[in-house]
């Protein structure tokens, strides 16, 4: 499969993984998330539902370049659990992804190379049980126009394809749409030869 410059790969659901070893059970839970506000929320309803559980390790990979992470250890020897669950997200080819790996302590050290191994093969049971989708960058715009270039807008955003996100017909026009980054340019360009119309950025998602 082909990724362009414009997508990413995610999951599109929740999914998990299991791994035992002598005893111990590392139960392996990948979400699909966007902002570290949701990380944060999972990780606590988490450690609430597991809350006998010794270790609640994780890492995540956010932005469709992958600029947000986070490998935690949670009380594991540095190295053996967040690095190896980062290492499985990466290998997929993943982003806007959570990884965490739910540890009962079976009585029996795994040592070293052993832990590396449960929690990266753990990691790696939960996204071969998921559902990996492939989703676009788009580059989100409030598009504000006067009544009278309603059918202009209207024709563009049927031409192009545009995903409406929100719209206004009332005293003054607007329309919030979703524009595929690799045709930003050239819609913007479209959208100013377009009387009284004018494009403000938001945000990429």
């Amino acid at each position: 499969m082909q990724i362009l410059e414009d997508t990413y790969q995610t999951l599109s659901a929740k999914a998990e993984g299991l791994y035992k070893e002598k005893g111990s059970k590392f139960i392996a839970l990948a979400y699909p998330v966007t902002s570290e506000e949701e990380v944060k929320e999972i990780l606590a309803s988490l450690r609430k539902e597991y809350h006998d559980a010794r270790h609640h390790c994780y890492s995540y990979i956010i932005g469709f370049k992958g600029e947000h992470w986070r490998a935690n250890d949670d009380g594991e020897p540095s190295g053996t659990a967040g690095r190896p669950i980062q290492g499985q997200i990466q290998s997929f080819n993943l982003t806007n992804v959570l990884i965490v790996v739910i540890r009962y302590f079976g009585g029996t050290k795994l040592g070293v190379s052993g832990l590396i191994h449960a929690y990266k093969t753990a990691a790696a049971d939960a996204l071969e049980h998921s559902n990996i989708v492939v989703n676009t960058v788009k580059d989100i715009y409030k598009i504000t126009f006067g009544y009278l270039a309603m059918n202009d807008i209207m024709k563009l955003v049927k031409d192009e394809n545009l995903n409406i996100m929100e719209q206004n017909f009332d005293t003054s026009c607007f329309i919030t749409v979703g524009i595929r980054q690799s045709r930003t340019e050239s819609v913007l360009g479209k959208i100013e030869k377009i009387d009284s119309a004018l494009a403000n950025f938001l945000k990429t998602v």
